[in-house]
């Protein structure tokens, strides 16, 4: 009976979860809402599970800590490797889809989000030359009394820590993300997202188990991306 009310309590909380779409972390709304003062992750300004002011922890670079968690413990970290953290931490506290990968155990955790393999190595560039000393953001740290993150290892390049970028995606936040095989039916934590959340989302998506239908959708997104870029093209045609 024990077991049977504790699974049924899992069950309404993460029923609770997708409903209002904001997963329950500490800086998380219980449902996204427009926050257009956002000084960081405006990807999400018009619809953000986070508010307005937890941004700006993220606003001056470099940034040195976020919540608990500090980012420096090997080292501020370069600008461009600081520049794809932070599209990560957004995404995690301000995305109105991130709820949709809500981990199955935790309503506060992610899990298997789709990155596109381009985000993955252009992240790994990114950083590579930076330093780190644990392999799992979430699991490795040794946290003290006050919930502050230390080194229990020595500092490493992080192209010594992660062989390349698809480990380091699928390595550095748990199991929060995966490298997707499609070219777009993934993100890449840009406006781009729309589009691949539009068929990654879809019932037809969710339902579907057959290769011709992920097929079809594989194709209908990349047309959508095309029309996208070209109309990109239009309004600036200087932008490469």
């Amino acid at each position: 009976m024990l077991r049977f009310a504790i699974t049924l309590l899992a069950v309404i909380t993460l029923s609770t979860c997708q409903k209002y779409g904001c997963l329950e972390g500490d800086t998380q709304k219980l449902k996204p809402s427009p926050e257009p003062r956002m000084q960081e992750c405006t990807l999400y300004s018009k619809s953000s599970c986070c508010y307005a002011d937890f941004t700006e922890q993220l606003a001056h670079s470099p940034v040195i800590k976020v919540s608990n968690s500090y980012w420096n413990r090997c080292g501020q970290l370069s600008k461009s490797c600081e520049e794809f953290t932070k599209k990560i931490e957004c995404f995690y506290r301000c995305s109105p889809h991130a709820a949709h990968w809500i981990h199955p155990n935790d309503t506060a955790a992610i899990q298997a989000v789709p990155l596109c393999q381009s985000f993955c190595d252009d992240w790994y560039e990114a950083c590579k030359d930076d330093s780190t000393c644990v392999h799992n953001w979430l699991t490795d740290w040794d946290w003290d009394e006050s919930g502050e993150n230390h080194c229990e290892n020595k500092c490493v390049p992080y192209h010594e820590m992660y062989a390349n970028g698809t480990d380091m995606c699928q390595s550095m936040w748990g199991e929060s993300f995966k490298v997707s095989e499609s070219s777009c039916l993934c993100l890449q934590m840009n406006k781009k997202d729309s589009i691949a959340i539009k068929y990654l989302l879809s019932k037809s998506s969710e339902e579907s188990s057959s290769s011709s239908s992920s097929s079809s959708e594989e194709h209908a997104c990349q047309n959508k991306l095309l029309k996208f870029e070209k109309l990109k093209q239009k309004k600036d045609p200087w932008k490469p």
